[in-house]
Parts: C-alpha cells; structure tokens; sequence
C-alpha cells in the first residue's frame, strides 16, 4: 500500500462527528464522502433584499427606454440614408433598429434565461 492510499484512512481512523465536513462511506472504508451542500436563494434573507429588487427593476426600465431611444434614432438614420441613397447611413441605422431591438429582447427575457440556466443547474446531479 503506498502512503497516498493510506491517507484516508489515516484521517478516518478516529470517530467522525456531525461537525466534520466529511463522511466515512460504510460500504467502502477509506473513501471520503463530502457533506452535501445546498442552496435555496432568497432575496429577502439578507437585508437590503427588497432595495435590490427595487433597483434592479428601475435599472431595467431605463435600459427599456434607452433600447426604445435607440430604435428611434436608428429608424430615423435608415429613414434618411434611404432617402438620400446614402448606403453607410442606410446600413448604420439598420444595424442600430437591430441592436436596439436585440438589447430590448435581452432586457425582456433576462429574467426567465437566468432561472433557465439555474434550473438547469439545480438538475445536475
């Protein structure tokens, strides 16, 4: 036996408490069982949970209407590059509506893509 297999066993050799981050696994002596670890995120648990909520609600509403002033400025800019045949303005104020548009579907589906992925994570085992 070399001395890395008998590590665990040297450090299981004692009781293992309630208190240790560990457990003995019965089956297998020797082996190291980490505690399970878990979580359960509750924004009223810390305080300033609700001030949190509150600014991230007003942050969304103001990138809302910067996505919105955007698309504006971008529709009128393709309005007037089309007019003039000006292709550079044309295809800049395109690319602005798009963009504008994209930041607004972002800032809509923020929310459920994040519990998405966290429930995604929650799953794996």
């Amino acid at each position: 036996m070399t001395f890395l297999h008998a590590v665990p066993t040297l450090f299981l050799s004692g009781p293992v408490t309630a208190s240790a981050p560990w457990t003995a696994d019965r089956a297998n002596p020797g082996s190291l069982h980490l505690v399970d670890v878990t979580l359960s995120p509750d924004p009223t648990a810390l305080p300033g949970g609700q001030v949190l909520q509150h600014l991230m609600n007003g942050l969304g509403g103001w990138a809302l209407i910067l996505a919105l002033a955007g698309l504006l400025v971008g529709a009128a800019t393709w309005a007037v590059g089309s007019h003039g045949s000006n292709y550079q303005q044309s295809f800049t104020g395109r690319r602005a509506v798009l963009i504008s548009g994209l930041a607004a579907l972002l800032i809509g589906a923020g929310p459920a893509i994040v519990n998405f992925f966290f429930a995604a994570g929650r799953s794996v085992h």
